[in-house]
């Protein structure tokens, strides 16, 4: 699936024009300190295309997202494997631009990302990892039906996973 549209979001497929404003992001060393910095722009580029080139493994990689209203790019993320972690199995992982955070987005995207893969890819159980001091991603996550799972000393993260038996979608307001 190339594109999804939610209410306020376009989950699409990697560009390369994405580099740019991705890497505003996700070179912010501060904002993105409970997640993969980059420390150049060569190297969100490389991080970037890795996660894209994963789709044609596992049939699906994180989406650019980008907001309807204006279309910006504000983010990226969704369902993925980490190309060098692989026996963590299907994830959800996401950052957003902080001038879009708190506005419920990455909910938005993770709903989405949870209907697309215990509906359309039929996965049986989807993980997400987030820093103990992230408090806003576990909110985020806790929201979805994610269960704390355990710490990970060797991640630094906690794990939290949700089974395709115990999800809930999400009613329409």
């Amino acid at each position: 699936m190339s594109e999804i549209q939610t209410r306020h979001l376009v989950l699409r497929q990697f560009r390369d024009s994405d580099v740019d404003p991705l890497y505003e992001i996700q070179g912010d060393r501060e904002y993105m300190r409970f997640t993969f910095c980059a420390e150049s722009r060569a190297v969100c580029e490389t991080w970037l295309r890795r996660y894209a080139e994963s789709r044609r493994v596992n049939g699906f990689a994180p989406w650019t997202i980008v907001l309807r209203s204006d279309d910006r790019v504000i983010g990226w993320g969704g369902l993925n494997i980490d190309p060098k972690a692989p026996e963590w199995g299907p994830e959800v992982s996401y950052f957003i631009h902080p001038a879009y955070q708190g506005r419920g987005f990455a909910t938005e995207l993770v709903h989405c990302s949870l209907q697309y893969g215990f509906n359309d890819l039929q996965l049986k159980r989807i993980g997400a990892f987030a820093m103990p001091e992230n408090e806003a991603s576990i909110r985020v996550l806790t929201k979805c039906g994610f269960k704390f799972l355990r710490y990970e000393p060797a991640l630094r993260r906690n794990h939290y996973e949700l089974g395709a038996e115990e999800w809930t979608p999400p009613t329409e307001n």
